[in-house]
């Protein structure tokens, strides 16, 4: 999603004000790949229609003073309306995920679904830790980090699938 103020574009979201407002509705399975696989072809269709209706369109300028939005959410509207850890004050990062991946509001029960599913996927292949052990105490995380998330490629599905020749629009399929 872009970041638009909507005043400017009303002529450009005339339809899209209904896809909103039916993201907004939560699916009732706490799966996201499930949510996904209701999602995803709708919004496939959607954009492909909206790209040649509007595709040549000039759609205005973006500003610094319009903030950051989530799905259409501000940050403090995030903070209200999403779910947050018990006794907690700040929404979980599961439920921030959610928003962005379906563009749904998610609820407590598919944020603890994904939490526990995260969880199961939490291990790290032993040449991942031999690599994270093996780097100098003073390398930032952000590079440690994203050295793991590279090495992490030779365990991958995705990449696997991907090399295969599996097409771009069943890519969030191949993903356990």
């Amino acid at each position: 999603h872009c970041i638009f103020h909507q005043n400017s574009f009303s002529f450009l979201f005339q339809n899209a004000a209904c896809v909103v407002v039916a993201a907004r509705n939560v699916s009732a399975s706490t799966n996201l790949k499930d949510v996904l696989a209701d999602l995803i072809p709708k919004e496939q269709s959607r954009i492909k229609n909206f790209k040649q209706q509007h595709g040549k369109t000039t759609i205005g300028q973006i500003t610094v003073d319009m903030g950051i939005r989530f799905r259409g959410y501000s940050i403090p509207e995030c903070q209200q309306l999403l779910p947050k850890a018990p006794g907690g004050e700040e929404p979980l990062p599961e439920g921030l995920f959610w928003l962005l991946v379906t563009g749904q509001v998610p609820t407590e029960e598919q944020v603890n679904w994904l939490s526990k599913e995260w969880a199961k996927r939490a291990a790290l292949p032993s040449h991942v830790v031999t690599m994270l052990d093996n780097f100098p105490t003073n390398l930032h995380p952000m590079s440690q980090f994203s050295a793991a998330v590279t090495a992490l490629n030779s365990e991958s599905s995705f990449a696997r699938a991907y090399s295969e020749g599996v097409n771009k629009a069943k890519y969030w399929e191949v993903s356990h």
